[in-house]
């Protein structure tokens, strides 16, 4: 059965621009026409759907995929998935992708010199209760060569896939740590005009969720649509 849903477009004034000069690939993608909003018919509202069943107990432990421990500093991220009005939006699939410690993906087009850590894929998926939660325990990133302008680096930062109730609800955005030093010159995070748009995806520091003598914590919670929604990636 399938649950019928009407979209609200996005408040532009808190997202990214689709032309950001200084994030090169923004250049050759960035529309050069005004957009076409196009009619949502009954396609767009309905499925497919992620049920409990598409996510198994323990896919949101990336530390307990591989024989060994990867290596790298432990850490929870955990927080809610809210709609605008504040309610938590339980049974939400959220995905996350990462670079391990020493900031190289296990990917194909990666060859960024770092190491790789046959105990670290950097993927993992999770779904939130009934109070909208969600956790996951990861290794913290590197920072890496993006090769944008000379001497570009990304901060660490860990992908978010956000997958709602019909085909167009997916929210894909980045995680980002406080206090790092590469965030002023990250064009991908700079790209977002409203500064307290940018702030919100920068995690807190959750001290209460660190456990001692293991793994720090961090708090990231993700809005959906409204002028306090988490920005999407471009």
């Amino acid at each position: 059965m399938h649950r019928i849903v009407t979209y609200r477009r996005p408040n532009w004034d808190t997202q990214p621009d689709y032309l950001y000069p200084l994030y090169r690939s923004t250049v050759k993608r960035a529309p050069t026409k005004p957009l076409v909003l196009v009619p949502q018919t009954l396609t767009e509202v309905t499925g497919p759907l992620f049920g409990r069943d598409e996510v198994a107990p323990g896919e949101n432990d990336l530390t307990r995929q591989h024989a060994g421990e990867p290596i790298g500093e432990r850490m929870y991220v955990s927080g809610r998935v809210l709609d605008e009005n504040g309610r938590p939006l339980p049974d939400t699939l959220i995905e996350i992708w990462q670079a391990n410690a020493a900031g190289r993906y296990r990917h194909a087009v990666d060859n960024h010199d770092a190491p790789l850590d046959p105990n670290f894929t950097g993927c993992g998926r999770a779904l939130t209760n009934a109070e909208g939660r969600y956790q996951f325990k990861t290794i913290k990133p590197g920072a890496y060569p993006w090769r944008n302008h000379y001497n570009a680096w990304r901060p660490a930062h860990i992908h978010f896939s956000v997958f709602g109730t019909g085909l167009p609800q997916r929210l894909v955005t980045q995680m980002y740590f406080p206090g790092d030093p590469l965030l002023p010159y990250d064009p991908m995070l700079t790209g977002i005009q409203d500064e307290k748009a940018r702030a919100r995806l920068v995690a807190d520091f959750d001290w209460e969720r660190t456990v001692p003598e293991h793994a720090l914590a961090y708090r990231f919670d993700i809005v959906l649509r409204g002028r306090d929604a988490t920005p999407p990636e471009k």
